[in-house]
């Protein structure tokens, strides 16, 4: 019997083991493009364009990085990128919160199809949509010079509601709250209604407070996803003061590329969605855990 324990624990280490070796070979391969970004950030153009490669700079120069900052808005770009996503950020939160609470607790008639309609937008590329969304945004009623049925002007074309309205909801946003609301019980909802409480109070007193592992998953979701926007903003927006950082990357990007500085502007961009994370990361991954779990 010992001796069929000690064979299990040695099949347990080495297995434990290989996985380590595994995940560790993963976790290098995946950092492999970060740590090369960073690297090249702190090199000179000449040793970027060498013939000899070297992974860390032969000598530290932090040039690239005031370099940066003399070539282009980036506060005003980086004032508009915070803007934009902490407003879609808001208002996705209440609005998914709203339609996952809706499908997951309340009883309607056509819930299942409407929730079957909506999943179907999931299975639709973003690039499909793209030019009816411009097509709606362009077309406005009332805004942008437009007239009440949306003609004689560029609607919310060069501004902030273009940028922002069509991130405010989508499909993944509602299945993700719905899953996560589907775990509570239903007594839940009985006490609730035997204290008088209405749908928008069980929702905004007993349901908001009980999801926050839930919000910070889909705040940093959304985040991540605002923040490293290009496609929409390059569409939308001709205006430099208008800019994300995303486009703002682009001012290195002409005829001939400056890598140093793309890197080091690059390297900036990135550095608050990894901060963001790492404070983040406990109620990230416990959102992520519960939310595809059915009680």
């Amino acid at each position: 019997m010992t001796i069929y324990k000690t064979a299990y624990r040695s099949r347990q280490f080495w297995n434990s083991t290989a996985l380590s070796v595994i995940f560790l070979l993963l976790s290098v391969i995946m950092l492999l493009p970060f740590i090369l970004m960073v690297s090249s950030s702190f090199k000179t153009s000449a040793e970027i364009h060498a013939a000899t490669f070297h992974l860390l700079p032969e000598k530290l120069t932090f040039h690239n990085y005031t370099e940066v900052f003399a070539n282009g808005k980036w506060g005003r770009w980086f004032l508009n990128t915070v803007y934009v996503t902490a407003v879609v950020t808001g208002v996705s939160l209440l609005f998914n919160s709203l339609g996952g609470f809706a499908f997951a607790r309340l009883e309607f008639k056509g819930r299942n199809l409407l929730f079957m309609l909506m999943m179907l937008g999931l299975m639709i590329p973003s690039q499909i949509t793209m030019i009816p969304v411009f097509l709606i945004i362009k077309t406005f009623p009332l805004t942008g010079g437009n007239n009440i049925f949306g003609f004689g002007g560029t609607g919310l074309i060069n501004t902030y509601g273009g940028l922002m309205i069509n991130h405010f909801a989508g499909a993944f946003g509602v299945f993700l709250c719905r899953q996560y609301f589907l775990n509570f019980p239903k007594s839940l909802d009985e006490a609730a209604a035997i204290d008088g409480c209405s749908p928008w109070r069980t929702y905004f007193q007993i349901y908001l407070p009980l999801s926050q592992p839930l919000l910070a998953t889909f705040a940093v979701l959304k985040i991540t996803d605002m923040w490293n926007d290009y496609m929409w903003p390059l569409i939308i927006v001709n205006k430099e003061d208008l800019m994300n950082v995303q486009l703002g990357l682009t001012v290195f990007k002409n005829e001939v590329i400056h890598w140093e500085l793309l890197m080091a502007g690059t390297t900036v961009v990135a550095l608050p969605l990894i901060v963001l994370f790492l404070l983040a990361q406990r109620f990230f991954l416990e959102g992520i855990v519960t939310t595809g779990i059915k009680g």
